[in-house]
């Protein structure tokens, strides 16, 4: 009986020790599959930019210091890089996108601390008109515990559940959603990770991740649909 258990304790043993090997080797098999891929994006995106008109540098230093202070970049800094910087026309607007990054401490390195960039993809189009510092956004509960900034009430009750707005200009806020930027938001699946930002005459939005030529398509052309639902004379009376 008792060997019959030393025997069961060894088989045990090996099937847990088999497991953590073919757990490693799955996800290290993941990693190499996700990195090729990515690569594979950027390599992609500076292959297609010079065919549509538009320019990719693969880093660039110092032309997004101008969006300190607002999200996903820090309150202040200089010369912040900008990876896959690229410009261009989309839909008769010009636009701009690129990797921020920002480096974080991995959790749980306690020895050398390996230091890992936290990855956003921005995407900036260019407003027909300016207006005053906006922010449409899905609320998260760090929005609700720290952001004390007065909450705009749109009066239509999905919308007012479902976003949460910051302005300085209220009136502005009203004439630019009208009645055309609200069903569509409260329609399209982009709106759940896609927050919306304006300021001056340019219209961002971002998510946390990597750059590629299909986010690219998807998000410009997310921007561009918000902008031609905005009513011409919403751009006049601001």
């Amino acid at each position: 009986m008792e060997q019959w258990a030393g025997i069961l304790v060894l088989v045990l043993l090996f099937a847990f020790i088999a497991g953590v090997f073919t757990l490693v080797f799955t996800v290290s098999a993941r990693g190499r599959k996700k990195d090729a891929r990515v690569r594979e994006d950027y390599a992609q995106l500076a292959r297609i930019a010079p065919e549509r008109g538009w320019t990719y540098e693969p880093r660039v230093q110092g032309r997004i210091d101008q969006y300190c202070g607002v999200r996903p970049f820090p309150g202040r800094g200089s010369n912040l890089r900008a990876w896959h910087y690229t410009t261009g026309e989309f839909r008769g607007r010009a636009f701009k996108c690129f990797e921020y990054r920002s480096m974080n401490v991995a959790s749980g390195a306690d020895v050398g601390e390996r230091k890992q960039p936290t990855i956003e993809a921005v995407f900036i189009v260019t407003a027909p008109g300016s207006g005053p510092f906006t922010q449409i956004l899905r609320p998260r509960l760090l929005d609700t515990l720290f952001d004390r900034r007065p909450k705009m009430q749109l009066g239509v009750p999905e919308f007012d559940r479902d976003f949460r707005v910051v302005t300085e200009d209220e009136e502005f806020v009203r004439n630019v959603l009208g009645r055309a930027v609200v069903p569509y938001l409260l329609s399209d699946l982009q709106t759940e990770k896609s927050p919306l930002q304006l300021r001056d005459d340019e219209l961002f939005t971002w998510y946390r991740g990597t750059l590629s030529p299909q986010a690219v398509e998807e998000k410009l052309n997310y921007l561009c649909d918000i902008l031609d639902r905005i009513p011409e004379e919403a751009w006049v009376a601001a």
